[in-house]
C-alpha cells in the first residue's frame, strides 16, 4: 500500500491522478477489514504460535537449537517473534515486496552467515501449518503468501 501511495505521488506531481491510478485504492479497501482482523489474531495469538512452532520442531528434531553446546533457543524465539510481527505487518499494509527487500533481505544475510537456513525453512513451513487454528479462510489466503515468502526466502 505505501509502495504503491509513493508511486502514485511521484507519477501524478502537479496533477490528478486518474482513474486506473487509483484502482490499487478499491483493491486495498476491500481487504482492509480482514487484513485488520488477521493483523489483531496474530497479536494476540502470538506467543500461541511461537510455542505450538517450537514444539512441532523439537519433535521433528530434538537437539534442533543445540549449536556447539550451546542452546540457541532463545534466541530463535526473539529471531521467530520478530518475523513474525514483521509478516503480521506486512499483511495488514499489504506490502509483502517491501518486508522482502527490507527485513527479510537483511535477515537472509544473518541466517546464512549462521548456517541457520535448514531452521528458517523448518521454521516457516512448521507456522504455516500451525496459523490456520488462529485465521479463517479469507485471512489465510493474504497471510499464507508472506509466510512462504519468509520460508523460501530465509530458508534458502
Amino acid at each position: 500500500m505505501l509502495t504503491n501511495i509513493e508511486a502514485l505521488v511521484q507519477a501524478s506531481d502537479g496533477r490528478y491522478a486518474s482513474d486506473q491510478e487509483l484502482m490499487f485504492f478499491q483493491a486495498y479497501l476491500s481487504t482492509v477489514g480482514t487484513r485488520l482482523r488477521a493483523y489483531q489474531k496474530l497479536q494476540t495469538a502470538e506467543q500461541q504460535i511461537v510455542a505450538q512452532v517450537l514444539t512441532r520442531l523439537k519433535a521433528q528434531k530434538f537437539d534442533i537449537f543445540q549449536v556447539g553446546g550451546q542452546d540457541l533457543t532463545a534466541k530463535w524465539q526473539r529471531d521467530t517473534v520478530r518475523v513474525l510481527r514483521y509478516s503480521a505487518i506486512a499483511l495488514l499494509l499489504d506490502e509483502p515486496k517491501r518486508f522482502e527487500e527490507s527485513l527479510l533481505s537483511w535477515f537472509q544475510t544473518i541466517m546464512r552467515a549462521f548456517g541457520a537456513q535448514e531452521t528458517c525453512d523448518r521454521t516457516y513451513a512448521a507456522m504455516q501449518a500451525v496459523v490456520p487454528q488462529f485465521l479463517n479462510a479469507e485471512e489465510l489466503k493474504l497471510f499464507l503468501p508472506i509466510l512462504e515468502l519468509s520460508r523460501v526466502t530465509l530458508g534458502r
